[in-house]
């Protein structure tokens, strides 16, 4: 059996308003589970309350994406800068106002 390899390099990772995506599907979760509160007697009538607490639990770990992607965009950010302040030509003294 020959082993498989690539015949074309990897594309670069897309990048998008990360924090904005993950900030609206937070707070989809979180409106699904409020609109769904008010019918917790049916739901628990037909033994479907996991609707609830599944739309809970994707707000709650909603709220856990939301930091690290914000976390994760700061550091690419000052990744950045920190890569373009150590460019050629690039002196560490301060500048005088």
């Amino acid at each position: 059996m020959a082993k498989w390899t690539p015949k074309h390099e990897a594309p670069e990772p897309l990048e998008g308003p990360v924090v904005a995506t993950i900030t609206g599907g937070t707070i989809v979760w979180f409106v699904l589970f409020l609109v769904q509160l008010p019918f917790y007697g049916w739901f628990d009538d037909h033994g479907h309350t996991w609707w609830l607490w599944t739309c809970l639990a994707g707000g709650g770990l909603g709220f856990i994406g939301i930091w690290y992607v914000r976390r994760r965009d700061a550091a690419i950010k000052r990744a950045q800068t920190g890569a373009a302040d150590t460019g050629p030509g690039h002196t560490s003294s301060a500048h005088a106002d």
